[in-house]
């Protein structure tokens, strides 16, 4: 594997030159197309790489061209986001797992269960999960799950499972204090998004400061999970999380935690993705 690409930091705290983005899309239309100025843009402000997570198969071969072509900076995690459960095709689960073989330092996601839309259906939802939950188990990779208002559906499943993924990241984690301890049972982390510095889910944030130090990481979720405007670093067109806004975020994230929480973030990056340092 190719080491990071480097980036012209000098003037950055050690801390802010070594941030890395545990979950985008850098695979979305949204952008334009332009990948190049997006990781350019990124690389200037200390990022040293992300991990680009697929919503359906449509997109794989999108997420897979942006790991090989920007090798030791985008890494690549496939899977299908509970929004289009209805998108898998008989046979999806073959060519999951052939996928996730094919790429070194590839990871399931994004996978979960969503009981904020109404369709597809939770029963759907849960079925497509529940196949790529034992998928990463079976093959020991990091599982990427979203979850939104269907705590109760998440563990239902996650109990009544054989076996486990070794890893497991809440990502863009908006549950409460109780729903953490209960998923800290199992080897879970907790992605932070810039989205939760907005004031009204201050709550979000007092939540993150009551969970281990040593579980926590940082996201974009870029295009989607702005940060409040005056944490917007890269103004975009439209609706549209710039990724570079990770620094922002982690600036203002660092304030709330006194005492190093970046340096902590960045071992528990290097931990719980193991290929990058």
């Amino acid at each position: 594997m190719k080491p990071p690409l480097s980036c012209n930091t000098r003037d950055l705290p050690d801390a802010l030159q070594m941030l890395f983005d545990s979950h985008n899309h850098l695979q979305s239309p949204r952008f334009g197309g332009n990948a190049d100025e997006l990781i350019r843009e990124m690389k200037a402000v200390g990022i040293q790489g992300c991990v680009v997570n697929a919503t359906r198969e449509n997109d794989w071969a999108d997420v897979a061209r942006l790991a090989e072509r920007f090798e030791g900076f985008v890494f690549p995690a496939f899977g299908i986001h509970p929004w289009f459960a209805h998108t898998a095709k008989p046979g999806w689960q073959e060519r999951l797992r052939r996928q996730l073989e094919r790429y070194q330092n590839a990871t399931l996601g994004e996978a979960g269960v969503d009981g904020w839309v109404d369709s597809p259906s939770m029963d759907l939802q849960i079925e497509v999960f529940r196949d790529q939950w034992d998928l990463a188990a079976e093959l020991k990779l990091p599982l990427t799950v979203h979850c939104l208002k269907a705590w109760e559906e998440l563990f239902h499943i996650i109990d009544s499972s054989q076996k486990a993924p070794d890893k497991i990241l809440m990502h863009s984690f908006g549950g409460s204090l109780e729903i953490a301890q209960r998923l800290l049972k199992y080897d879970t982390w907790f992605s932070f998004s810039g989205y939760f510095l907005q004031p009204r889910k201050r709550k979000v944030l007092e939540v993150y400061k009551q969970l281990p130090a040593d579980r926590i990481l940082l996201e974009t979720d870029a295009p989607d999970m702005a940060p409040p405007e005056d944490l917007i670093s890269k103004p975009t067109t439209g609706a549209v999380n710039h990724p570079a806004n990770l620094r922002s975020i982690a600036e203002a994230f660092e304030r709330e935690f006194p005492g190093g929480i970046l340096e902590q973030i960045h071992k528990n990056t290097v931990e719980f993705w193991g290929f990058w340092k």
